[in-house]
């Protein structure tokens, strides 16, 4: 192994190792630094269209032909089975009551599914990222990247135009040299340590924290809707096969499943809602979260939290910005820089769309400085995102509390995504990600935002649901090529997403 790199990258999720490869295929000498060892537990976990997509541009224009194998569930499963995933068709979301066992009617008036793919083989999947991460941190290591796995950064030193590193690696000391860091740690931690910049939740009016983990024995939606008569002859899709979302009085929950029967399940709290005491262990807060919905706790009566993690986690708010992306020889890579919520699955596409836009500036080392101006233009898009889908995810949240202003609200989201998908297939892939950067499409979520947040929290009386769900319409009618909204769909999208090549 080197101990002198162009680049040190610090985290070895998917993110780090992805950009490694990239800058490898590019002649740089690349070092990943992981404080753990694969294979640990991570989540964010559920890929997108516009995920593939990227995916599939990164494997061409870098020639890795591991990423477009993993660009697809059909292609995923015909070359590397043995990493687990689990196929994900869509979008599914289904209100909840306190003390309430589900309820809807064949018309889902409180079920949503939005469908992302046509057919099992060319649809999304849910990464386990235990093993997702060292696939690929092990792909890049294979590509010639050092990879440094147990290994904890001690001390940075910037000088002439070069950061010398000091580590502990299995409580031994390495040393090793760097004229770029690329922070791909997915926490403001390492940034506020060493480099001096700090995280702020100021500003987002998203407001969450999350109880989760991964659990064996959990049942099966489908089969619980099947054996309580539900309508689902109807369904575009299994909606165990979905980023599955059941919302609830004080957020929602989010139900990933995988091949190997695991089951990814997390509840989202909003706005310290319900009597929830954040410093209760986080097995009370699950127990008691599940105990209020009847339909909730019978799908976990017989689970059991699955050895990785072993236990049940939560967080403090999750909504976080760095105070600046770049510095003097120094990139934060999109999750390190801010993070909004899970809701809408867009961390892995927000990632993969911020790498793909970053690589390009930092390939200019080749001819020996960064552009400042490349940097603050991706620092400025990556701040635009992060507003632009706080202000996607705080409309749900808001509206949580009626279904019907609910979906309205959902379809923001996904009249903004698939106005990015359409636009990346046909080659224009310079607008940010979701594209807030198009006036009309800001103007459209900011306009609909401004009025929930007028509407205030908690319920809202019919009329001025009606009306808005209205506008709503009105709104999304530029960027409306899917059907969204129509009131003959009955609340489920057969095929919303853009088909890929």
């Amino acid at each position: 192994m080197n101990n002198t790199y162009d680049f040190i990258i610090i985290g070895s999720g998917f993110g780090g190792s992805i950009t490694a490869m990239c800058l490898v295929q590019r002649g740089f000498s690349v070092a990943i630094v992981e404080k753990d060892r694969h294979p640990r537990f991570a989540i964010g976990e559920s890929s997108t269209p516009a995920a593939d997509m990227i995916l599939r541009d990164l494997a061409e224009s870098y020639d890795l032909p591991l990423l477009k194998k993993l660009s697809r569930y059909g292609s995923w499963q015909k070359h590397v089975p043995e990493v687990v995933c689990g196929l994900k068709r869509g979008f599914s979301y289904y209100f909840h009551e306190p003390g309430q066992p589900f309820q809807s009617s064949r018309d889902h008036s409180r079920e949503l599914l939005v469908a992302a793919s046509t057919d099992d083989k060319n649809s999304d999947t849910n990464w386990l990222r235990s093993d997702v991460d060292q696939l690929l941190s092990g792909y890049a290591a294979d590509l010639g990247a050092d990879l440094f796995e147990g290994t904890q950064i001690e001390k940075l030193n910037r000088s002439k135009d070069a950061w010398q590193v000091q580590a502990q690696r299995d409580d031994e000391p390495l040393q090793m040299s760097a004229s770029w860091i690329l922070d791909a740690t997915g926490s403001p931690v390492f940034a506020e340590r060493f480099l001096g910049v700090h995280s702020s939740s100021d500003g987002f009016y998203t407001n969450s924290r999350a109880v989760y983990s991964h659990y064996t024995g959990a049942g099966r939606w489908l089969d619980y809707l099947n054996e309580n008569s539900f309508y689902t002859d109807d369904y575009p899709y299994n909606p165990d096969h979905s980023a599955l979302h059941q919302f609830t009085e004080e957020g929602w929950m989010w139900m990933l499943r995988f091949n190997n029967e695991l089951l990814s399940a997390g509840f989202l709290i909003a706005d310290n809602m319900g009597s929830e005491n954040p410093k209760k262990p986080a097995e009370a807060q699950w127990q008691r979260l599940c105990n209020r919905y009847p339909s909730l706790k019978q799908i976990f009566r017989n689970s059991n939290i699955a050895a990785r993690p072993g236990r049940i986690i939560q967080t403090g708010r999750l909504q976080r910005k760095l105070g600046r992306v770049f510095g003097n020889g120094w990139t934060a890579l999109p999750h390190t820089a801010g993070f909004v919520d899970p809701l809408h699955s867009t961390g892995i596409s927000f990632t993969l769309s911020g790498i793909r836009r970053l690589l390009p500036i930092l390939e200019q080392l080749d001819n020996g400085k960064l552009s400042v101006p490349d940097l603050n233009k991706y620092e400025e898009t990556v701040g635009k995102e992060l507003s632009f889908m706080d202000m996607l995810v705080s409309s749900c949240y808001i509206s949580r509390f009626r279904f019907d202003l609910f979906t309205a609200s959902v379809m923001l989201y996904f009249a903004a995504v698939i106005t990015w998908e359409q636009r990346y297939l046909s080659g224009n892939r310079d607008h940010a990600f979701l594209c807030p950067d198009i006036p009309d499409l800001y103007e459209m979520v900011s306009d609909t935002h401004g009025e929930l947040l007028m509407l205030g929290s908690g319920p809202i009386n019919d009329k001025k649901s009606a009306g808005l769900i209205e506008r709503i319409r009105t709104r999304i009618e530029p960027f409306n090529r899917a059907g969204l909204m129509d009131p003959e769909k009955y609340n489920m999208y057969r095929h919303t997403a853009v088909t890929l090549s």
